[in-house]
C-alpha cells in the first residue's frame, strides 16, 4: 500500500479535533493530501436518494463553502454525499470522504471514480479500516463519528426520520460540534430528519452565509449561474415576481399551475441563490433585476 499513509494518534500530523473525540480512529489509514486534515472542515451529509431541491442544495451550499476555503468533508455515499464532494471539487476547492471500508476499498462502485478524483486533485481519503477490506453493517454508522470528528460543524441538507445522517449530527452533539440543517417542505419524508434537528435546535440554513457567519468567516460569494441552466419553473417564478411584484405562494402556484410541492422547492432553490426573498406572510419578492444575471 505505498501511497497509503497510516497516522497514530501520538502522531504529530493527526488531526487535533479527531484526537479530542471519545473513540478516535488509530491508526487513521489516508490517502491523497494529509495537509487537509489540519484545516478548517465543515461536513455535509444527507439522504441517498435526494430530490432535486437536495441536489441544487447541497451543490451550492457545500460549493459555496469550498469556494470560501472550507474543506468539505462527506462520506462518499450515494446522493448528498457524492454531491458535496463533486461540488467542492468543482468550486474548486477541497474535501475529505470517509470511507466505511478498507482504505483500499472505494465503496460503492458507483463511487470509485470520484474517490479517485478526489485523491488526484488535492483531496483526501481516509478510512480506519485497512486493505480492501469490505464494509459492514457496523462500519458505515461507525465511520460517521469520523465525518463529524473532523469537522467543526456538520450541516444535514436532507434526510429521513431514519436516516444514517442523523446517526453523524447525533455524533457531532456529542462531540461538542455545530450542528446545522437545511429545512425542506413539512410534506416531504426526505426532509422529516432535518426538520426535526432544526426543531431540536440544530440552526436553520438557508443560505452558506448563515455557516459562515457563525465562525466569521467572510462570505465571498460564487458567480450565479446563468438564468439559462435554472429549472424552468424556477424561471417562470422569477419571471412572474419581476413583472407582477411581491405575490403570495398562493397566487405564485396558481400562476405557474403547478402542483405546491413543486412551487415551494422551487421558491427554496430561488431564495438559496438569492434571487427572490420572503418578505412574510408566504408573500416572495425578487431580489435581481432581469440584467442582473451574466
Amino acid at each position: 500500500m505505498a501511497d497509503v499513509q497510516a497516522l497514530y494518534i501520538e502522531d504529530a500530523a493527526y488531526p487535533e479535533l479527531l484526537r479530542r473525540i471519545a473513540d478516535p480512529p488509530s491508526p487513521l489509514y489516508c490517502r491523497g493530501n494529509t495537509a487537509l486534515l489540519s484545516t478548517f472542515c465543515i461536513g455535509v451529509v444527507g439522504t441517498r436518494l435526494a430530490s432535486d431541491y437536495g441536489r441544487q442544495a447541497t451543490r451550492d451550499l457545500a460549493g459555496q463553502l469550498a469556494a470560501n476555503g472550507v474543506t468539505v468533508v462527506s462520506g462518499l455515499a450515494l446522493g448528498i454525499d457524492a454531491i458535496a464532494h463533486q461540488a467542492a471539487l468543482d468550486a474548486p476547492g477541497k474535501t475529505i470522504a470517509v470511507l466505511g471500508t478498507g482504505i483500499k476499498n472505494l465503496w460503492p462502485k458507483e463511487n470509485e471514480r470520484l474517490g479517485k478524483r478526489i485523491i488526484e486533485e488535492g483531496g483526501l481519503v481516509v478510512s480506519e479500516y485497512p486493505g480492501t477490506m469490505p464494509g459492514g453493517k457496523h462500519t458505515f454508522p461507525k465511520r460517521n463519528r469520523i465525518i463529524s470528528g473532523l469537522s467543526r460543524g456538520v450541516v444535514v441538507v436532507e434526510a429521513n426520520k431514519k436516516s444514517g445522517s442523523l446517526i453523524t449530527a447525533a455524533c457531532a452533539l456529542d462531540q461538542n460540534r455545530d450542528v446545522f440543517a437545511v429545512p425542506g417542505s413539512i410534506y416531504w419524508p426526505r426532509s422529516a430528519g432535518s426538520n426535526l434537528l432544526i426543531q431540536q435546535g440544530a440552526r436553520p440554513v438557508m443560505t452558506v452565509s448563515d455557516i459562515l457567519e457563525s465562525y466569521a468567516i467572510r462570505h465571498v460569494p460564487l458567480p450565479k449561474a446563468p438564468l439559462s441552466t435554472r429549472d424552468p419553473l424556477q424561471q417562470s417564478i422569477l419571471a412572474l415576481l419581476r413583472t407582477q411584484g411581491p405575490a403570495h405562494l398562493d397566487a405564485v402556484i396558481v400562476a405557474t399551475q403547478s402542483d405546491a410541492a413543486h412551487v415551494i422547492a422551487a421558491i427554496s432553490i430561488l431564495e438559496l441563490h438569492n434571487d427572490i426573498r420572503h418578505a412574510g406572510n408566504n408573500i416572495y419578492h425578487a431580489t435581481t433585476s432581469p440584467h442582473s444575471h451574466s
